[in-house]
């Protein structure tokens, strides 16, 4: 480590691996293909159940399976890509999503279905981690950075959205089975690029033996609090197994806190999440998710069931933000990232994504999609964007090529927990609200209960979208007070002296 820390830039440089720009387009094609499954499964959801006999009571285990084997495992992963080398951890990653993928596609049966559901987010722990360590370790140039992480940020924000346009189009024009099958291609493209033009830096493995103790509580511990949040979705915050299953939760992790301070080879070095940049991007990433993801779910419903879309024109609705996260990514945080700090970025972004929200709390049944929708999701979809490129970055700048895995995962981690918390807490105020609301108004509307409960449906949106906004402006604020990292190759950073924003800044050599 220290030979590349002593390397001139122009050796760094070379060491970025002349290939790094095609092995960028396999990274991102992977990184895609996971967004994507996170959404497009949603919408053939309805059309799955009916055809495997799923029960309405079953049917959240077709998305559970995956959510907490992919947030479970996450640290893992990220530990074994630092172990294997990061392109075996990713092309493997790549060829097990994909048969998964397929058994979910040829699937007969509900147990089937939960299995193939539970492998993929096995692989997408190996395969997540991989992919975000790979950019941190190939691109070491500031400026290359910027860019790379500008398009892995815009894939990262916008890829969900895609997913409710793609998977709208398979499932109204072909199968829902074609929502799982369509991963194939994808991943053996990926893996058959990343093969070939892949090339991982030396000396970069943390050939440390694994942290079994470290691996038990951590995952047991983020399954428990996974799984928590879902079954207070589905039966209340005061049901004994929820309650439970959250103290198990705080146990687990503060053991695996206490066990990772004392063993010689942590899973997840506390070094990594105890620097205040890096702790910040990961606790503000974490709680904007919270914000984004209980908001994708109430728009969908809201221009399904109460505008009456259908699935695909849905799917186009949400294209001005993926519009606005493109723009966000790659025009400003690309352009900006090398000329002023990264809170200069993500805090604005954060607050940006809030007006965005902030338009959303004026919704009604009648609200038009030109004059209310469109723009905030123009806002939104800016802000997330601006705000999620620097983010990426920074969260694996400066840490020791041996923990590169560790720490990517540690950004996978923030958004899958933060994805699981939002979807059940905003689902749960969005519900009381409108339970509230149907009480309240139905004795006196007797001729038309269909448009009160219509109604109450928004009023429980807007009232969770309220909170949402305070999730963002929160984000915002921990952004200004813990990340404090200069622009990247204006401070030292690793150990290096260089100061123009076109030199090397050497983000993945110790400290």
């Amino acid at each position: 480590m220290s030979e590349t820390a002593a390397k001139a830039p122009g050796a760094v440089r070379e060491t970025g691996d002349a290939n790094r720009w095609k092995a960028l387009v396999f990274i991102a094609l992977a990184q895609l293909m996971v967004v994507l499954d996170a959404t497009i499964v949603n919408i053939a959801l309805p059309s799955a159940q009916q055809d495997l006999g799923i029960s309405d009571g079953n049917r959240q285990w077709v998305v559970t399976a995956y959510a907490l084997a992919f947030g479970g495992l996450l640290l893992f992963g990220g530990r074994v890509a630092d172990l294997w080398g990061r392109k075996r951890a990713f092309v493997v990653g790549l060829v097990g999503f994909a048969a998964a993928s397929a058994l979910g596609g040829a699937a007969t049966n509900e147990a089937m279905m939960f299995g193939a559901r539970a492998l993929q987010g096995v692989f997408g722990a190996l395969l997540a981690p991989a992919a975000l360590s790979l950019l941190a370790v190939m691109f070491t140039d500031a400026k290359e950075r910027a860019k790379a992480f500008g398009i892995y940020g815009a894939i990262a924000g916008g890829g969900g959205a895609v997913g409710f346009i793609l998977g709208g189009v398979l499932t109204e024009y072909m199968d829902w089975r074609w929502t799982f099958f369509v991963n194939i291609p994808f991943a053996v493209v990926a893996a058959a690029g990343a093969y070939f033009v892949i090339r991982e830096p030396e000396g970069a493995r943390n050939r440390n033996p694994l942290d079994i103790p470290g691996v038990l509580l951590s995952t047991l511990g983020l399954v428990a609090l996974v799984y928590g949040f879902t079954r207070a979705e589905s039966d209340g915050w005061g049901d004994s197994t929820t309650v439970g299953l959250f103290v198990a939760s705080a146990l687990l992790l503060l053991a695996f806190v206490v066990t990772e301070a004392k063993v010689k080879a942590p899973l997840l070095p506390l070094r990594v999440i105890t620097d205040r940049n890096r702790g910040g991007v990961y606790l503000s990433l974490g709680i904007a998710i919270i914000a984004m993801f209980g908001t994708f779910l109430f728009l969908t419903y809201y221009l399904q069931v109460v505008k009456g879309y259908t699935p695909i024109k849905t799917g186009f609705a949400f294209l001005p933000m993926i519009v606005g996260m493109m723009v966000g990514s790659t025009q400003i945080g690309t352009r900006l990232m090398t000329r002023v700090p990264a809170r200069v970025l993500m805090g604005p972004g954060f607050l940006v994504a809030a007006a965005g929200m902030l338009l959303l709390t004026q919704l009604e049944i009648g609200s038009s999609y030109a004059s209310t929708i469109l723009p905030s999701m123009l806002l939104l979809g800016l802000g997330m964007g601006t705000a999620f490129m620097p983010a990426m970055s920074l969260a694996t700048l400066g840490v020791e090529p041996r923990d590169a895995g560790v720490a990517s995962a540690m950004v996978n981690t923030s958004q899958q927990v933060g994805g699981a918390i939002g979807t059940a807490l905003l689902n749960t105020i969005a519900a009381s609200a409108t339970t509230s609301y149907i009480k309240d108004h139905i004795a006196t509307a007797t001729s038309k209960p269909q448009l009160v409960q219509l109604e109450g449906m928004v009023h429980g949106y807007t009232n969770a979208i309220w909170f949402a906004v305070g999730m963002l402006v929160l984000a915002a604020a921990i952004v200004v007070t813990l990340v404090n990292a200069g622009r990247p190759g204006s401070t030292t950073v690793a150990g290096s002296e260089e100061s123009a924003a076109d030199e090397v800044a050497v983000p993945v050599v110790a400290h």
